[in-house]
């Protein structure tokens, strides 16, 4: 079945790319996460990891703190409450596209 809407202009690309789209997911279902659960969760390597959440970042969607835990290196991401509200603007808009669709 082909649909003749373009539904191209109403989705966030930047949210809809899968690897970022997997990642504000992650984040939208915790208050944060530190690197190594996202890496878990997402599957992605730790430098697609590192690149998507620098987009994410320059955008204002997450916000990143770098710091310790002990002597290692901890970093620690959540969403900002720009990126969240973008989030759910995004998952408002994508269920109205899949009931236009049924």
């Amino acid at each position: 079945m082909t649909d003749s809407h373009d539904y191209s202009g109403i989705l966030d690309k930047l949210i809809h790319e899968p690897a970022r789209l997997s990642i504000m997911a992650v984040l939208s279902a915790c208050e944060e996460a530190d690197f190594q659960y996202l890496l878990n969760e997402t599957g992605l390597s730790k430098g697609n990891l590192s690149s998507h959440l620098a987009k994410l970042e320059q955008s204002g969607y997450v916000m990143i703190k770098k710091g310790f835990k002990g002597k290692i290196p901890h970093t620690v991401i959540k969403l900002t409450p720009f990126g969240e509200n973008q989030f759910n603007i995004y998952v408002k808009r994508l269920r109205r596209i899949m009931k236009k669709l049924k």
